[in-house]
């Protein structure tokens, strides 16, 4: 007796079946990697939108804050950023080709192929770990206040950024920093600022030429400049910490929630990052070994392919959202 049921979708598009939409197993399992993982960085990138919104007078202006280049000490505003998202879209094309030679079955190009693209990959986590680096080490400092906001130095000429070393000068104070080669195994402090509040207040007083500028964006899109007077008092009444760099308290480019977002999420990114070169090496050294040759296919390669453009289209937003809007 035959017992087989017609479900009428026998040979169409969405037949049942083990292959369903004409798919494998693994492939459709990373396509549900894919979907939940951008819900999880689309979350991600809706609070910081919110949270920009919110904070939307005091936010850090990125062209003022990716500004490096290794080697070059001028500023250049989003330059090496825009080097970092150029090697990781090329990585992307040479994925394409490593998986088309793979559907060719020609070992040779997928290898040389899955070679330029870990080493593209290589190169943005290595450029992402440098400019969390710089980030983190900062260029200028400021000086936050009592309430928490940010004040940076310029010039009063040009508006130009000035960097505290170039006015303040350091004064021996008898400082000792926690150590347990001093007795005081039992506590704990961070790196100490370069100056303290006294001595920037000193440095402002004897340069007539520098002038605070404040978090707060003006209507031409800038930060707000303080005059002369302004810029003593509020230093000498406000000021509270001298502010290095960034770090998940203090940022001194500006709010601090800025800085906890950068860190996570360019974080979190780096991370899918960091283990698609990982996973790319692994296939890498497969291809090698012919392990796909004996397959018959390289369907590996295109799954990690998958991953690998989900990863670079995921930059592209992070880019969009901290780097140019």
């Amino acid at each position: 007796m035959d017992n087989t049921i017609n479900t009428g979708t026998e040979g169409k598009a969405w037949g049942g079946g083990n292959q369903p939409l004409k798919s494998s197993y693994g492939k459709m399992m990373m396509w549900f990697f894919i979907v939940s993982d951008a819900l999880t960085f689309s979350g991600f990138l809706a609070a910081y939108g919110f949270s920009r919104f919110k904070f939307i007078d005091s936010w850090p202006i990125a062209d003022e804050v990716f500004t490096h280049i290794p080697f070059y000490h001028e500023p250049a505003p989003m330059i090496y950023v825009a080097f970092m998202t150029f090697v990781l879209i090329m990585s992307s094309v040479t994925m394409v080709l490593a998986v088309d030679a793979g559907h060719e079955m020609k070992k040779a190009k997928v290898t040389f192929y899955m070679l330029l693209t870990i080493i593209g990959g290589l190169i943005f986590v290595g450029s992402q770990a440098w400019e969390w680096g710089t980030f983190i080490k900062g260029d200028y400092g400021a000086v936050q206040t009592k309430g928490g906001n940010i004040l940076q130095f310029v010039n009063a000429d040009d508006g130009h950024r000035i960097a505290l070393r170039d006015f303040v000068v350091a004064e021996e104070d008898g400082r000792v920093a926690h150590e347990s080669k001093n007795g005081l195994w039992f506590l704990s402090e961070g790196t100490q600022p370069s100056y303290t509040v006294e001595e920037v207040i000193k440095g402002l007083e004897s340069h007539e030429n520098v002038i605070v500028r404040t978090q707060i964006i003006n209507n031409e899109g800038g930060k707000t400049l303080l005059s002369r007077e302004e810029s003593l008092k509020q230093i000498k009444d406000n000021g509270k910490i001298v502010v290095e760099g960034a770090n998940l308290h203090v940022n001194e480019y500006g709010t601090p929630l800025f800085a906890d977002f950068f860190f996570f999420i360019t974080g979190f990114h780096g991370f899918h990052v960091f283990s698609g070169v990982v996973i790319n090496i692994i296939i890498f050294f497969n291809v090698i070994l012919g392990t796909y040759e004996r397959r018959k296919n390289y369907e590996m390669v295109e799954k990690v392919g998958l991953y690998w453009h989900f990863v670079d289209l995921v930059w592209v937003f992070v880019f969009t959202f901290f780097y140019l809007v």
